[in-house]
């Protein structure tokens, strides 16, 4: 199965471009946008405005044209999600919202499966997922978006290759070479300690520091803490605090990879498929009999909108192919056509079932 088999790897190169604070002011005022949005569409579901509360809406949304289109948006997929109701083993949604002034203040309904996600894709969509990516703005030297795959160099001569959705924060200092990643997963290729730069280069990331004893290796999430994969040479793997059971550091040679986290510390991690891991960086992701539910869950790392399982024996039928980063958009239509399974499409949320 494939959206699109490559025979070359894409160019996984993009401009070396940080986020100015301009971008970040007006990430932050669409992140406002959102919000409104999604409060005026909820406060009309408690029933019809009052006549000061449709002017409000109707001088609001004539006062930018951003925010006809938020409201729009939101009306539209606040109404679509009614199509899911016909799908199987969902409960009817009951939503309880209560006003007080103008604010508005949400409980979310009691939801099975799919219709958990969907309740939620309003605020998830317009307001939730939104908010990490303001705040990492802010905080962040290199920022990638959804699907966005891009190399850049450090000062130090440092090369660092971000996953879609990642964030880095530079803190280099007279003693080291400190690199933190905030999010995501990156590979770094280390710029070697020479006589004029003796300070060593370590990346921090979920409670552990990996110091380059090499060149080349990738951090990323996994589970409740972090994963490291050595390419080249050699890096030293080292928990910030004592764990609860197991060791607390470990020199991961090249070839191999490594899991670590508070409760169970550093431990080999041999199952792992470091090429398959790390294809991200030729532009494609492969996978070979894995369970839905997993190829799933990496595939929503690098679309736009989420795709939900909405059966659990659908969830555990295992799927091989090579899907494009750049053609992700076909992706639940090939994986419906591919397991002969249902597909409903709305704004921002794809449900096979």
């Amino acid at each position: 199965m494939t959206n699109g088999l490559l025979t070359n790897a894409a160019s996984d190169v993009s401009p070396d471009i940080t986020r100015s604070r301009e971008n970040r002011v007006s990430s932050q005022n669409e992140q406002a946008i959102r919000e409104q949005a999604a409060e005026w569409v909820v406060l009309q579901q408690a029933g019809p405005l009052s006549p000061a509360q449709q002017h409000a809406l109707d001088q609001w949304c004539a006062s930018d044209p951003r925010h006809a289109r938020a409201y729009g948006f939101a009306q539209t997929t606040w109404a679509d999600l009614g199509q899911l109701a016909s799908l199987p083993a969902v409960s009817t949604v009951r939503a309880t919202i209560s006003r007080q002034g103008s604010s508005v203040r949400k409980r979310r309904p009691r939801l099975r499966r799919v219709v958990a996600s969907a309740a939620a894709l309003l605020l998830a969509v317009l307001v939730v997922q939104q908010g990490p990516q303001v705040w990492l703005g802010w905080r962040a030297d290199y920022l990638t978006g959804i699907g966005e795959v891009r190399r850049v160099t450090l000062p130090d001569g440092s090369q660092v290759e971000l996953d879609s959705r990642s964030a880095l924060q530079l803190a280099f200092d007279a003693r080291e070479r400190r690199v933190r990643l905030l999010s995501g997963e990156a590979i770094f290729t280390a710029a070697p300690v020479t006589a004029q730069d003796t300070r060593p280069f370590v990346v921090e990331y979920a409670g552990a520091t990996s110091r380059a004893l090499g060149t080349r290796f990738v951090v990323g999430a996994a589970g409740e803490g972090g994963w490291v994969g050595m390419l080249e040479h050699s890096v030293a793997v080292e928990l910030q605090a004592p764990p609860l059971q197991g060791q607390a550091g470990q020199v991961l040679e090249q070839g191999d990879s490594l899991r670590y986290d508070q409760r169970k510390g550093v431990r080999p991690w041999p199952s792992l498929d470091l090429r398959r891991a790390t294809d991200w960086q030729r532009g494609v992701l492969v996978f070979e009999r894995q369970p839905l539910a997993e190829v799933v869950a990496r595939l929503n790392r690098y679309r736009a909108g989420q795709l939900v399982v909405a059966s659990d024996v659908l969830a555990r039928r295992e799927v091989s192919g090579v899907f494009r980063l750049d053609q992700l958009s076909t992706a639940p239509v090939v994986l419906g056509d591919e397991l002969k399974a249902r597909l409903i499409e709305l704004p921002g949320l794809a449900v096979l079932y």
